[in-house]
């Protein structure tokens, strides 16, 4: 790991790892701040939950991912987790922000660029591969291999078989001619 996503990711994830950890603890508040969502996904989910439990799943998660992404494990997925939460408090404190004043405006207007600078900076964090072959690249260069793997075996396979039919065709050849010398022998004694 470079020096740069040494220090980058730890620094990244503890915003999240905070506000995640201040959801868990407020988790009545946060369940109001995102109760139009957590309605929404309680009535979505094949069992049933209620809003405060899911303001705890949204705030573990937060915690969880920020913490795999601090540490550099499974980082791709962890910054694409935190990028899904980090869009939805965006959206829900675009929302829920007072905006009846000048001061009221700026700071929603403050808060929701500081929400999607870590968006942006999560999302470049999801596709940064280190300097090591995403998966898409390792998979089209494996089933080139395969490609190549297979047609050297059925090249292999051809050759083979001509040389067995090469064989087969000349022991018919000289089984014939063994048959026409009987058959001449016989005829002619």
């Amino acid at each position: 790991m470079s020096v740069a996503r040494f220090f980058a990711r730890p620094m990244l994830a503890s915003s999240f790892i905070l506000a995640g950890t201040d959801k868990l603890r407020n988790a009545d508040d946060t369940a109001q701040q995102l109760s139009p969502l957590l309605r929404r996904a309680s009535e979505a989910l094949p069992f049933q939950t209620d809003e405060k439990v899911l303001a705890r799943v949204i705030g573990g998660a937060q915690v969880g991912a920020g913490v795999l992404f601090a540490l550099g494990k499974s980082a791709r997925l962890a910054a694409s987790v935190l990028a899904v939460i980090s869009a939805l408090n965006a959206f829900v404190e675009w929302r829920s922000a007072d905006i009846s004043s000048k001061e009221g405006r700026e700071a929603r207007r403050n808060q929701l660029l500081k929400n999607i600078t870590l968006t942006g900076g999560v999302l470049l964090a999801s596709v940064d591969t280190a300097g090591k072959p995403g998966l898409a690249w390792r998979a089209e260069h494996l089933a080139a291999d395969a490609r190549k793997t297979a047609s050297h075996l059925a090249a292999d396979a051809r050759k083979t078989t001509g040389k067995k039919l090469h064989s087969a065709d000349k022991a018919v050849r000289n089984a014939d001619k063994a048959v026409r010398r009987a058959v001449d022998h016989a005829v002619g004694a």
